[in-house]
Parts: structure tokens; C-alpha cells; sequence
């Protein structure tokens, strides 16, 4: 059973002031596919908080699905935390996001999302809306069993994070 970690980046989100309806939406494409949500947080847009939350989430996860903080507002800087703490960028992931989400509209160009590996898990930076969240995950949702599988040891031993 594939384990997956939520975190959701808003400020207002992480001081109560705003129902984390994105999170919730990625909650139940994920029980959808099959899959069982290890842990859930939710951090303020801060570099710091978003870096320590993704590693430790990694440890335990599969597949980490980070919602929000990816456009191009002064404290959007969910892509820059991922960055910081990815091992290996999966740009494909995000190019067929963006490519397939300005077919619906237009502004998904301001995307500036990041997908990698950390260890043996996958983090993939998804939008804050839950309508963008429900189609990027139906883009990449194909290829998240087999990049699991690859990260799991297929070719090759893969330690977890300490």
C-alpha cells in the first residue's frame, strides 16, 4: 500500500484562518488510488518549515504531495524548500502539469512547481486550489505506481533518509 504524506503551505491555513480544502481534495484522490495517508501537516510560507516538514515526511512516505505556494506571490516559495532538500528533480512530472493545466487555464504558466526524489520517496509540489490539485494529480497519476516502484530498489538498493 502506497504511504503519502500531505503538506499544505499557507500562511492563513496554518494559523486557522482558512479550511485546508486542497488537502483534503489530494486526501481523497489518494484513498482513491488505493493509498493510505501516512501523515498530514500544514506549515506556514516559510523556506525553513517547508524543508524540515518534507524531510521528515520522506522518511516515512512513499510519495510526499506537497498543496500551495508555488506561484510567483512574494512568499511563494514551496519550488525553492523542495529544491533544497530534493536529491534527484523530475522535471517531466511538472512539464506535463503545466502543459496539460494552461489547456484549462491559461495562468497555470505561473506554475513554477518541482517534483523529485528525496531517498526512497517522491515529492511532487502540486497547486493550492483544489480543482488545479484534482487535475494535476489526474495528469501524473499514471506514472506515480511505477516511479514508486523504481524508487523502492528496481536497479539498485535505496536507503531511507536518516
Amino acid at each position: 500500500m502506497m504511504r503519502v504524506a500531505i503538506l499544505t503551505v499557507s500562511d492563513k491555513g496554518s494559523r486557522g484562518e482558512r479550511e485546508d480544502k486542497s488537502g483534503a481534495a489530494i486526501r481523497e484522490i489518494v484513498e482513491g488510488m488505493g493509498g493510505r495517508v501516512a501523515a498530514y501537516e500544514i506549515v506556514p510560507d516559510e523556506r525553513p518549515q517547508i524543508e524540515s516538514a518534507l524531510r521528515r515526511m520522506a522518511q516515512n512516505a512513499d510519495l510526499v504531495l506537497t498543496t500551495g505556494g508555488t506561484g510567483i506571490a512574494p512568499r511563494d516559495v514551496t519550488p525553492e524548500a523542495t529544491r533544497a532538500v530534493i536529491q534527484k528533480e523530475l522535471p517531466g512530472i511538472t512539464e506535463v502539469m503545466r502543459l496539460k493545466s494552461v489547456e484549462v487555464a491559461p495562468t497555470a504558466m505561473l506554475s513554477r512547481a518541482v517534483a523529485g526524489t528525496l531517498g526512497c520517496a517522491l515529492i511532487v509540489n502540486l497547486p493550492g486550489s483544489p480543482k488545479a490539485v484534482r487535475e494535476c494529480l489526474s495528469f501524473i497519476k499514471p506514472a506515480i505506481p511505477h516511479a514508486l516502484e523504481l524508487l523502492r530498489g528496481e536497479g539498485g538498493e535505496c536507503g531511507r533518509t536518516p
